[in-house]
């Protein structure tokens, strides 16, 4: 398993996610054989059964809590890791890979829950844009990779949508939608409107910072 560098966590993986997870890897590291990659496992079944089990037959807190309980996990893997050192490519890969897969089944779970319990119509659309701009997030980052000397330079490039932070706000506008369910605020459909704003916006920004780094010069040119 690869680990995120530390400057990529997130403001909930800084502040919250990681005061959880670094104990939960500690605890696996000392008194069990799990390995890095069963913990990947665990996080992505945890997300498909968010998005999958609870959040379109209605259950939306626990569909929130699920997800973030994914998100910690997501942290736990990484750093059991670097505990046993068991850092490989193919744990990189694969957690990344099943982390797109959940996220995918998760916002597609609420835009369910928005259509049935919430009555919008463009829930589908919402949870479509959601979904293209979660995976944009990710695919920006590794592309940007790829680029010699090149870092993201600013909070909105680097923390504004994180994983972290998407599945945090879930569990937030999961809990708003049950504590006020007889406000009719469809707050789950607001959940999906602000991810997609977050995350499109994160991946314009990102465009804007490679762009103004090829103007100074600073990109071989192949």
């Amino acid at each position: 398993m690869s680990r995120v560098p530390r400057e990529w966590d997130g403001i909930v993986s800084q502040f919250i996610n990681r005061k959880v997870s670094r104990p939960i890897a500690k605890l696996l590291f000392s008194h069990s054989s799990v390995t890095p990659n069963q913990v990947t496992a665990v996080s992505f079944v945890i997300g498909i059964l968010s998005g999958l089990a609870f959040f379109p037959i209605g259950y939306v807190v626990i569909g929130g809590i699920l997800a973030q309980l994914a998100s910690i996990l997501d942290g736990v893997d990484g750093d059991l890791a670097k505990l046993s050192n068991k850092v490989t490519r193919f744990g990189g890969f694969l957690d990344s890979l099943l982390d797109r897969y959940a996220d995918v089944v998760v916002f597609a779970g609420m835009g369910a829950y928005s259509y049935y319990f919430e009555g919008h119509l463009h829930a589908v659309l919402f949870s479509i844009i959601v979904i293209i701009g979660a995976l944009m997030v990710s695919y920006s980052r590794a592309a940007s990779e790829r680029i010699p000397g090149f870092s993201f330079r600013s909070p909105i490039s680097n923390y504004l949508s994180n994983r972290d932070v998407r599945l945090f706000i879930v569990l937030i506008g999961s809990i708003l939608s049950f504590a006020f369910a007889t406000s009719l605020v469809p707050f789950i459909t607001y959940t999906l409107i602000l991810i997609a704003i977050l995350t499109n916006v994160t991946v314009f920004r990102r465009a804007v910072e490679v762009s103004s780094y090829e103007r100074k010069g600073r990109i071989r040119k192949s």
